[in-house]
């Protein structure tokens, strides 16, 4: 859905085959990081989400560890979700669940553009030196069409079968839970005592997973990743389940038998971290899950997935528009999979020292501060993969950083600049370079500008469309 809304805010037409009949149904909460929301800002959606996030969620809530919701405080991880956060972006974190985003996104990708077909399936695809040729089989009308493409990109899942075709194998720490996600209702206010809490961890001799509830707090879902003894833990928590037995969890989770629960679904998943070895196959891209899969365990996962997407994009349109050789999408893989590396690393180490310590700590990285994993992701040759981006100062690979600043009569954010093209911003002394490149220009006269971007006021910064520093002259 991201790429095919991106596309369309770059003027490319593009077509997006989905199996399912339409957007998500299941209310799965997704944690959207600030840089995600910064993409979201840029092609007109920011606003809308934030206000349906409001709507469902009680924003800036705590990340904290329970033996049960009514019991025992263990700690917290982050006490508030924007909690010294707020000044590195024009955008806040937020919660909104997949089943409120989808169709927010939907609505934007065909005003954009898009064309978006549900209940349809991809029979097979072949590619040659000048586009992808597919068959698609749109199931309820039992009609079969081939289409033709420049470009295709395979965000189909964990388990993607264009990844499998393309004989592409994934790497990493491989499957350590067979999870499940139990949706119920339930009045649980009196529970949460006033607390506002975004994720609940629990932890006690009967199972480990986590809580997530929505407001007015008489439904959410809890996840179970492991059951008994904490130090030996059955992993398989999928085979052989019941509502009886998911109705068991829950209590035991809550902490409380007084409240009436009702189990509404029940979704197995696999707690999984690994990587594909390749993200690119001539013109075909992976993107999402299909690259990459990690646990949720610090919200990375679809902020992963749509951040590939809009390090793509920009690149296939200025190939497509004739700006940039083939060559350029080279840089997709090379930029993006090391930052997938991390990310799942990180999400992997989360996973163990919050869920799973049985699994032991040695040979994980260090858990790094959410900033630097959200917003502190660079792209370059210098084999940095992160970085605090309060630290990064406009240095080229790095995420151009935020300032607010005025422009013609008003206020935005420096962010708000770039989307579209490559922009060449200057200090008030600067003569602008001859570039074999089409650019904005914008002058700044504003020594916050100065400082942030790390150059004094006869310097110039060039910033890629994605918002990412391209070159800088001090």
């Amino acid at each position: 859905m991201s790429t095919a809304l991106l596309l369309g805010h770059h003027g490319i037409r593009a077509l997006a085959v989905e199996h399912h009949r339409g957007t998500a149904i299941h209310p799965r909460a997704a944690q959207i990081s600030q840089r995600t929301m910064e993409i979201f800002r840029t092609v007109g959606v920011e606003q809308i989400v934030r206000k349906k996030s409001d709507e469902q969620f009680v924003q800036d809530g705590a990340i904290m560890a329970v033996e049960t919701l009514a019991g025992k405080e263990i700690g917290y991880f982050i006490s508030n979700l924007n909690e010294g956060v707020r000044d590195i972006s024009p955008t806040e974190r937020v919660f909104i669940s997949q089943s409120l985003l989808e169709p927010l996104l939907k609505s934007r990708a065909e005003e954009l553009g898009a064309q978006l077909r549900y209940g349809t399936d991809m029979v097979s695809f072949e590619e040659d030196s000048n586009g992808v040729t597919a068959v698609i089989h749109k199931r309820d009308a039992g009609k079969t069409q081939t289409v033709r493409a420049a470009y295709m990109v395979a965000a189909d899942g964990a388990h993607s079968r264009v990844r499998e075709r393309l004989g592409i194998a994934m790497r990493g720490r491989g499957t350590f839970s067979n999870s499940i996600t139990i949706y119920f209702r339930g009045n649980v206010a009196p529970l949460l005592r006033g607390r506002n809490l975004s994720v609940i961890y629990v932890t006690n001799p009967t199972l480990r997973g986590f809580f997530r509830f929505e407001k007015p707090f008489d439904s959410g879902f809890l996840a179970v990743n492991a059951l008994g003894d904490p130090t030996n833990p059955i992993t398989d928590v999928s085979t052989g389940l019941t509502e009886e037995r998911c109705l068991e969890f829950v209590r035991v989770a809550l902490g409380s038998d007084e409240v009436p629960i009702t189990i509404e679904n029940i979704m197995p998943w696999k707690a999984q971290a690994d990587v594909a070895d390749r993200f690119q196959h001539e013109r075909i891209f992976l993107a999402g899950d299909a690259a990459h899969v990690m646990p949720p365990n610090g919200g990375f996962g679809g902020n992963t997935g749509v951040q590939d997407a809009h390090n793509l994009v920009w690149k296939l349109a200025m190939v497509l528009k004739g700006k940039a050789g083939p060559e350029l999408l080279a840089t997709y893989e090379s930029e993006r999979r090391p930052v997938a590396l991390f990310t799942v690393e990180q999400a992997y180490a989360r996973y163990v020292t919050r869920t799973a310590p049985y699994l032991g700590t040695g040979g994980i990285q260090a858990v790094e501060n959410d900033l630097n994993v959200e917003l502190g992701y660079c792209y370059g040759d210098d084999r940095r993969v992160h970085e605090n981006p309060r630290e990064s100062k406009g240095r080229p690979g790095t995420r151009a950083p935020h300032v607010w600043i005025e422009y013609e009569g008003r206020r935005i954010s420096t962010l708000d600049l770039f989307g579209h093209n490559f922009v060449l911003l200057t200090g008030p002394e600067a003569k602008p370079p001859k570039m074999d490149l089409d650019a904005d220009v914008h002058r700044i006269d504003d020594p916050a500008f100065l400082e942030a971007y790390g150059i004094t006021p006869s310097g110039t910064v060039l910033v890629r469309p994605d918002g990412f520093v391209a070159a800088r002259t001090r």
